[in-house]
């Protein structure tokens, strides 16, 4: 009888380890920690989300942001791949909106102005002549109401955040929520829902600059980058959209087979003249589909690779031209020249003013919901 009891104890604990043993390997997991404190002296959080194979992603309650991700290579390395900062006063004084939430209008509006059932609204003008990223204090600057979920399947971080009817020259009071999500498959989903009680214009996006090779002294030039759209939209001398809808075919704008960023950019070309490079939205394929593949960039040396699916119909390549290394990195050098790329899935820029462009009016009792997922992996 002793020997029975003694077996059954032993299969019951022989059990439970497997048991804890497939969990962990199976395991996601969010770690809390303090990153600084605000001008405000508001406590900001950062938040540590880990997946089974050793992928990490870290999220500020601060505008959202990104301030590190941690992609594996061909070789098993892991390394940080987004560019950013180590302490809070830089995201607050001086960032390029490194890996933030953008809104509440992504990208520019003319001159600051659009208008509403006849209604003209005036905005913060922020950028040369025009309205960028939400105004002086957008998304990327606010503070976030955090919360965690961890399931089976994900490991997600939830903000929430109520910008007030006329913040920043928009109408309406504007509930937001914006969910990350990580799971298994090195899948990083970014999912945004907002409503309005006022008729208001919404466009949020993600603002991570990638150099994937995990060394942030060197340019992105020699990454790949294919983009999934025929057209691109043509700018003016101050980065806004001048209505047409031009073919790529022909032109640097042409990523629809892979090549690198270098390949064309030092050209001679008036739309790349404009912003020092690419810093341009495309007119991406197949919109009516919902999330499909519409961007990917890979980098051969490290093998890493990084691809982008969306419901949105536009996306932001920016290839880092502003950069000019005045801002410290978190590797103690300088974010140079052209060491960061964005791909920011999106609506079309300037939207409010350009009647031919897919709308992007919320009305009260309308939901906003989109949704992108950049799925990491290597080759």
């Amino acid at each position: 009888m002793k020997r029975l009891s003694f077996f059954l104890i032993l299969l019951q604990y022989v059990s439970c380890q497997s048991i804890s043993k497939k969990n962990n390997m199976n395991q996601l997991k969010i770690s809390k920690e303090i990153f600084g404190k605000t001008k405000e002296n508001t406590i900001i959080h950062k938040f540590i989300l880990t997946n089974k194979n050793g992928m990490e992603v870290s999220v500020i309650n601060f505008g959202g942001i990104i301030t590190s991700l941690k992609s594996r290579d061909s070789k098993g390395n892991y390394e940080d791949v987004v560019l950013g900062f180590d302490n809070l006063s830089q995201y607050e004084d001086e960032s390029p909106y490194f890996g933030a939430i953008i809104g509440r209008y992504g990208n520019r509006i003319a001159e600051g102005k659009f208008t509403l059932d006849g209604k003209t609204y005036n905005l913060a003008v922020n950028n040369d002549i025009n309205h960028l990223h939400g105004g002086l204090k957008g998304f990327d600057k606010v503070v976030w109401d955090p919360s965690q979920e961890v399931k089976d399947s994900m490991a997600s971080l939830i903000l929430k955040y109520k910008s007030e009817d006329m913040e920043e020259g928009y109408p309406g009071n504007l509930k937001v929520k914006v969910t990350y999500s990580l799971d298994n498959n090195d899948e990083l989903s970014v999912r945004y829902e907002a409503e309005t009680d006022k008729k208001t214009i919404i466009n949020l996006t993600q603002h991570s600059y990638f150099n994937l090779s995990g060394d942030f002294s060197k340019d992105i030039l020699d990454h790949e980058v294919t983009i999934e759209a025929d057209s691109f939209l043509p700018v003016g001398s101050t980065l806004i959209p001048t209505g047409e809808i031009r073919s790529v075919k022909g032109t640097p704008f042409d990523f629809r087979y892979s090549k690198t960023i270098g390949e064309d950019i030092n050209i001679s070309n008036k739309q790349l003249s404009y912003g020092n490079g690419y810093d341009h939205c495309w007119v991406l394929n197949n919109q009516d589909v919902g999330l499909r593949t519409v961007a990917s960039a890979y980098h051969p040396k490290s093998g890493r690779l990084v691809e982008v699916y969306s419901d949105q119909p536009g996306i932001q390549f920016y290839s880092g031209n502003f950069l000019d290394g005045k801002l410290k990195s978190k590797q103690d050098g300088s974010y140079g020249f052209r060491s960061g790329l964005c791909l920011e899935t999106q609506h079309y820029p300037n939207s409010p003013n350009e009647k031919n462009f897919p709308s992007v009016t919320l009305n009260p009792g309308e939901k906003y919901t989109t949704q992108t997922v950049f799925k990491f992996g290597y080759k």
